[in-house]
């Protein structure tokens, strides 16, 4: 059985806490093994490479070295989450860890004490198999492209948080080039030639080349991040020629690496990356058919350049076809107003059954929706986010704290950030001040704070009993029209005479905002308030549906009554 979840954080909570729990209560001797996608483990070959050459940034950079040899040489599993000292996002990770371009596979020096195989071997010895959603789609494109599976064979495959699949499908049936990967193509094309004992000043040279086309096309793009349709990105006045420039250093760099390729195994496997690197740029720079979208997504550092399935219904169909077996979707938001028709168009389900269960908390007595009078009727209303703030804080003094506010954009985040600061007399915590299991922590350890988040916080929370007692949604949460992938997403459903804001928008917009209001309650024991402050919950025709997909809690609109509430629940 392989059970899939959406995101690290919870695999480990799934393999630690729940698992162990599930044996005990049926006397199961099942055994169980954890596995992560391969940047998650240490690679002994990159790692002892980068101790030898010794051509870090920074000294701190090379202290962080050192505790990664030291965390290696004592670890039974590699798994980097089992190293706290040395944060998730640093830089040096990068030369400790392999990606499948980089990997040399049976071909690497320290194959047999590789930490990724002996997880996949422990994964194919185990009875259940516990990973995320990335890994469990990367493994189905492995095998769409004839490699060897990295998961094992089952008849059982659990998909939990499985509102999170149709965008980690997209993904991964998508292809992406970022300008990272060709910088670190470059780099370690330059690395592997010194490392073969050489000296080659015209792949030196082309190596540069290719650096420098890479970082060129990221600046081609100004300094602000951006999700750009391909129109949007061609129009930049740079944008043309830097794509031109890197197709040239690309095609000059994968000649030069095949002619080298001999050598070693690490060029070998750089003339490869290259050349696949460079057949994925045409396909995307190409001309796309109706089904995909090409687009550019720009980071502080790096542009990726996508090319996107419109839907990702038909390739995961051909998935549940492959072989017979069982295919269970779970996820406390798959329904909109108790329907499934959504979902099951998204992921190519139509046939299958569906079938939903009440919850175990009593939402009519644990809980009121709260949606406040007086807000602007327009949630784009420059001064919405203010108005957000003006009706929130009574509320926040009638919690006594204890509190998440999720806002929509970082943009609103900032500005509640900015009017809150000074007027609260709780502690306030703000997203991107620290990570997110710090916050949290923090969180649950002051009893009375006042946490500001954005989509990051809206789903795989838990935080039990009183500490959390109100959570404060700005407004509905609309994916931005702007974005390219729905833009193109709402076209293509206008060109089959199809309704997009009540096939697409309106149900994705419910199933975040019910990941949102899912924070609240956690427990049979605990009581709080949702607070959505959107007036369009009862000005327009479709709030009640919106209301009628939240849990069912009892709905008031005057301030008294929320005060009432929590006068009661903390006397």
């Amino acid at each position: 059985m392989i059970v899939s979840t959406g995101t690290k954080t919870l695999q480990d909570q799934l393999y630690d806490r729940d698992l162990p729990a599930v044996r005990r209560a049926l006397a199961s001797g099942a055994s169980s093994a954890l596995l992560k996608g391969r940047a998650n483990y240490v690679c002994l070959h990159r790692l002892e490479r980068a101790a030898a050459e010794a051509r870090l940034a920074s000294r701190e950079e090379s202290a962080q070295l050192r505790r990664i040899e030291r965390f290696a040489a004592a670890s039974a599993s590699g798994d980097r989450a089992e190293l706290p000292d040395v944060a998730e996002d640093a830089p040096v990770w990068q030369h400790a860890t392999s990606t499948r371009d980089n990997c040399l596979g049976q071909e690497c020096p320290r194959y047999q004490d590789c930490f990724v195989m002996k997880a996949r071997r422990a994964a194919l010895a185990a009875d259940v198999v516990v990973v995320n959603h990335h890994l469990f789609f990367a493994d189905v494109v492995l095998r769409d492209e004839g490699v060897a599976e990295l998961l094992p064979a089952c008849n059982t495959i659990i998909l939990d948080e499985a509102h999170q699949l149709p965008e980690t499908a997209r993904l991964f049936f998508g292809e992406t080039l970022s300008s990272g990967r060709l910088v670190e193509l470059a780099r370690d094309a330059r690395l592997e030639l010194a490392a073969a004992g050489g000296a080659s000043p015209e792949l030196e040279r082309l190596a540069a080349g290719l650096d420098k086309a890479a970082r060129d096309l990221r600046l081609a793009f100004g300094d602000e991040p951006a999700r750009l349709a391909w129109p949007q990105a061609a129009v930049r006045p740079r944008f043309g020629a830097a794509l031109a420039a890197l197709e040239t250093a690309l095609e000059a760099l994968a000649a030069s690496l095949a002619a080298q390729a001999e050598r070693s195994e690490g060029l070998q496997s750089c003339a490869k990356r290259a050349a696949e690197a460079r057949v994925l740029l045409a396909r995307i720079a190409g001309q796309p058919d109706g089904e995909r979208v090409r687009w550019a997504e720009v980071f502080g550092q790096a542009v990726q350049l996508h090319l996107t399935p419109l839907s990702c219904a038909e390739l995961f169909r051909r998935q549940l076809e492959e072989a017979p077996r069982a295919w269970i979707f779970t996820s406390a938001t798959l329904s909109v107003g108790g329907e499934f028709a959504h979902y099951q168009r998204e992921m190519g389900l139509e046939a299958a059954p569906a079938r939903s269960w009440p919850s175990p908390y009593d939402f009519a007595h644990q809980a009121l929706l709260y949606v406040p009078k007086g807000m602007p009727a327009d949630p784009n209303d420059p001064g919405y986010t203010d108005a957000v703030v003006e009706a929130a804080l009574p509320v926040l003094q009638a919690s006594g704290g204890r509190a998440f506010l999720l806002f929509t954009t970082l943009r609103a985040l900032r500005r509640a950030e900015a009017l809150l600061r000074d007027r609260l007399p709780y502690p306030l915590l703000v997203q991107g001040t620290g990570s997110r299991s710090a916050l949290l922590a923090r969180f649950r350890e002051l009893g009375n704070a006042v946490l500001l988040g954005s989509a990051s916080f809206r789903e795989g929370v838990d935080v039990r009993g009183e500490a959390l007692s109100l959570v404060v949604i700005d407004k509905l949460p609309f994916a931005p029209p702007d974005d390219p992938v729905l833009a193109a997403r709402i076209e293509a459903l206008r060109a089959r005479g199809g309704n997009p804001f009540t096939e697409f928008q309106l149900p994705q917009a419910i199933l975040q905002l019910k990941q949102g209001a899912g924070r609240l309650i956690r427990d049979e024991t605990d009581r709080g308030v949702l607070m959505i402050c959107d007036p369009r919950l009862y000005s327009r025709p479709y709030g009640r549906t919106v209301r009628d997909s939240l849990p069912p809690m009892k709905p008031v609109r005057e301030l008294a009554e929320v005060r009432e509430f929590f006068a009661r629940i903390r006397a």
